[in-house]
């Protein structure tokens, strides 16, 4: 299992979304998020080798499945952007322990992340973060920090396409200065618990990741989707607060359909 490569699309695709409360969110509309979005997509498609996204035809019943599961968290009701954002699910096939969001709602799963996983209700848990990354609009923020307001205008009005490959193939080794904000993390945490409790599943899976890194001797070194700060006992513990708080169920609900999930992926 590799944890922790493929990083240099993914960072970019992580900061790209913005908190409402943020007075950046004001310089860009929902529509610039999907311009955004559809333009990562894009160089994500074009670029195979270091992210083989398995063909929708030829693994039709597993994009079914996943696809469900995001679906569920959008038809929740808690969403701002639940019918402006596309809501789109791909699945990449590499041995990695990584999941990313684009803006507008692209969603990246790697199957190496599906497989680690143990229940259906895990990877709803790391799901509703991502899709709250993209619906709280959290990258904007970010991407603006790094590359300044005017680069970003000029990305989502189409002005220099050539930009999305440069900043893309400039990302590497700059992890650092990209990752979410402890509060950023932290909302992206509580949305998740509040998406899964108006669903049949646990709703503090999104601690179970965290919980089971711990548990490998792994959890010095969590994956971008899933960053350290706050560290992973405190993210823990603020998930099972939050579920606490809102009074929702932390059963597991564990459909048998999940190993056969698993199973249809290469």
């Amino acid at each position: 299992m590799k944890p922790f490569s493929f990083f240099s699309i993914a960072c970019v695709l992580l900061i790209l979304s913005c908190d409402s409360s943020n007075p950046i969110v004001a310089l860009f509309n929902p529509s610039d998020d999907i311009k955004l979005g559809a333009q990562l997509h894009a160089q994500v498609e074009a670029n195979p080798q270091d992210y083989p996204i398995l063909d929708e035809t030829e693994y039709a019943e597993a994009y079914a499945y996943i696809q469900g599961l995001c679906d569920q968290i959008v038809e929740t009701g808690e969403l701002d952007y639940a019918d402006e954002f596309v809501w789109k699910v791909h699945i990449i096939d590499a041995d990695v322990l990584n999941a990313f969001a684009a803006p507008g709602g692209y969603l990246y799963f790697y199957t190496g992340l599906i497989k680690y996983l143990d229940e259906e209700d895990d990877l709803m848990g790391v799901m509703g973060h991502e899709v709250a990354h993209a619906d709280r609009r959290h990258s904007v923020k970010q991407m603006t920090k790094a590359y300044g307001v005017q680069a970003v205008l000029a990305l989502a009005l189409g002005q220099n396409p050539s930009e999305v490959e440069t900043i893309l193939a400039g990302l590497a080794g700059q992890t650092a200065i990209l990752k979410f904000s402890r509060d950023d993390e932290t909302d992206a945490d509580e949305f998740s618990v509040e998406y899964l409790a108006n669903t049949p599943h646990r709703c503090d899976a999104a601690s179970v990741f965290f919980q089971k890194l711990e548990a490998s001797g792994q959890g010095g070194g969590v994956p971008t989707f899933l960053s350290t700060h706050p560290a992973p006992a405190d993210r823990v513990e603020n998930i099972q607060a939050k579920a606490d708080e809102v009074g929702c169920s932390t059963e597991y609900f564990a459909p048998d359909s999940y190993a056969a999930f698993k199973a249809m992926l290469p």
